[in-house]
């Protein structure tokens, strides 16, 4: 069990690296809470890589990744929409805001458990679980994705405090549209560069946007000490 545990935790922590996955956990930590983020990564993938290590245990097939991929798209689209088009807090609500609520976890999960329901660590369990023990298989994925996406959660937590709001919201907007293109596009027409081009496509108008957009510096007005004297007139 612990050989399985270990090379598990390995393999899916390197397969996290410069995924997905990783790319939403910072995006959603820009939003929410950390520790509402890791719960909600962590509560997704324990149940997908028990799923994952039932199927590579017992059945040895695969899940409609097709299907899968067009509903975990439209959701990332919607999430997309949702995010731009922003909310307006009371301070009350500000605080309450903060202690944040259950629906901030479950947008986490369900958009964690949508995107990794046939992604290759999913994929890669499966694998894993064919031939090694499955409990040291289920632990060792679902900790080396966790502990993979807790780096992004540390990112995206630090540009928080340093990026105005509107930045943080298109740039949070873009990165959900971009994983709902290519989840849609993947699943409609899987096997061709549609997806890719599309989303590299996004984020370029959506750089070229926050560019444009970008609000000026403002400029702090002169105290009356700094202001320059004015000649006493003669008269």
């Amino acid at each position: 069990m612990l050989a399985a545990l270990l090379l598990s935790f390995g393999v899916i922590f390197v397969a996290e690296l410069g995924d997905k996955s990783q790319l939403m956990a910072m995006t959603f930590a820009l939003r929410y809470r950390w520790w509402v983020v890791v719960g909600g990564i962590t509560a997704a993938t324990t149940v997908v890589h028990l799923v994952s290590v039932a199927v590579g245990h017992s059945l040895g097939a695969a899940l409609p990744t097709q299907a899968i991929g067009i509903v975990g798209g439209l959701a990332f689209i919607g999430f997309a929409a949702w995010t731009l088009r922003g909310d307006s807090l009371s301070e009350d609500e500000q605080n309450k805001a903060g202690r944040v609520g259950a629906s901030a976890f479950l947008a986490v999960m369900s958009a964690f458990f949508l995107a990794e329901l046939g992604d290759k660590t999913m994929l890669a369990t499966i694998t894993l679980a064919t031939d090694n023990d499955w409990v040291g298989v289920w632990i060792g994925s679902t900790v080396g994705m966790v502990a993979a996406d807790a780096l992004a959660i540390v990112v995206g937590a630090v540009l928080g405090k340093h990026l105005p709001e509107k930045v943080i919201q298109l740039g949070a907007a873009t990165l959900f549209l971009v994983f709902g293109v290519l989840l849609l596009l993947d699943g409609l027409f899987p096997g061709t560069p549609a997806g890719p081009i599309t989303a590299a496509v996004i984020v370029v108008v959506a750089t070229i946007v926050g560019i444009v957009k970008r609000p000026a510096p403002v400029s702090e007005p002169q105290s009356a000490e700094e202001a320059p004297s004015q000649a006493p007139d003669p008269r």
